[in-house]
């Protein structure tokens, strides 16, 4: 049975927001011929410019009557277009007849506007996170999280979380094995469990321009090190007791736990690349075992390593 899936866009709409997505499900309809229609739709139908100018061509929301699954982009024209009657009633009306409903980055703003989101977890892109906290108090936004599903209702962060989205609904449709081949075909890392963090410590950390600007590179260039307090003082030519308040009162963590984020970075980027076996990958990144790994990733991810590591790929 083909599944209707409608892309609900406008003009100014984020082009990856539906591109990615649209790619995805692609994908899987060439693994399973005939599961996914795909339509996208604006008020007025016809071609529709993005944000970055490209145009695509639509169906008017007149022709689309009902739909398996929407989904709701982002982009900067969100705000017009969550103020149109005509774009919110058509939401409404569409949510009364879909299976499931969704949204990829700022398009959260439809469906908070349409009334979809009061009392449900939701989540959209991190910068957006306060003025939606503002405007919508009664969604429970969880600001740092690549997606969420609560129970018919699927949102996602910024822009290529999109794309970690439609694997999870295609795994939902199709199962695991299709989701991760749609993975390899597309050349993206098997889909990232939702509760993943929005916020890549390695990044978020390097952009301290501080005086342990040098010491985070330091930690990053010799995580096989035990780098404790005692040895990272030293490395700032400090007493561990100055030190460790000074780091924590400027980088915002501790010097253990910025070791330890650090740790659990690395190690995820190589799981997710291949690189090794987890045994290999937690010596490599300094965890002096499994289990200890174990802990770092469910503490700071969500979930264990396991769940992270790319699995080998399929035969075409």
């Amino acid at each position: 049975m083909t599944h209707k899936l409608v892309f609900i866009v406008y003009p100014g709409f984020q082009l990856l927001d539906a591109a990615g997505p649209i790619a995805a499900f692609e994908m899987a309809n060439r693994m399973k011929p005939g599961t996914y229609e795909l339509i996208l739709a604006s008020p007025k139908g016809g071609m529709v410019k993005s944000s970055a100018s490209t145009t695509l061509s639509t169906t008017p929301f007149a022709q689309v009557f009902n739909a398996d699954t929407f989904l709701a982009v982002g982009g900067p024209g969100v705000n017009e277009a969550s103020t149109s009657a005509e774009m919110l009633a058509f939401i409404g009306d569409l949510s009364q007849k879909a299976k499931r409903i969704g949204s990829v980055c700022s398009g959260a703003y439809l469906l908070a506007c349409a009334g979809l989101l009061n009392g449900k977890k939701a989540t959209t892109h991190w910068q957006l996170s306060a003025d939606f906290k503002q405007r919508f108090p009664d969604v429970l936004l969880d600001e740092d999280r690549i997606y969420i599903n609560d129970g018919n209702l699927w949102t996602s962060a910024g822009i290529s979380a999109g794309i970690d989205l439609s694997l999870a609904l295609i795994a939902d449709d199709l199962g695991e094995p299709i989701a991760r081949h749609v993975a390899h075909q597309l050349v993206v890392y098997y889909r990232r469990p939702g509760g993943q963090s929005q916020y890549s410590e390695l990044i978020e950390m390097g952009m301290k321009d501080g005086r342990f600007a040098n010491l985070l590179d330091y930690i990053r260039n010799n995580l096989g090190k035990p780098l404790s307090v005692s040895d990272l003082a030293d490395q700032m030519c400090m007493s561990s007791r100055h030190f460790a308040r000074c780091f924590a009162s400027e980088v915002g963590t501790t010097p253990a736990r910025a070791v330890e984020r650090l740790r659990v970075e690395a190690a995820s980027a190589a799981l997710e690349s291949g690189n090794g076996s987890i045994q290999v990958i937690a010596r490599q990144c300094g965890f002096t075992d499994i289990e200890r790994m174990r802990r770092a990733f469910i503490r700071i991810k969500g979930v264990p390593p396991s769940a992270i590591k790319c699995h080998p790929r399929q035969s075409d």
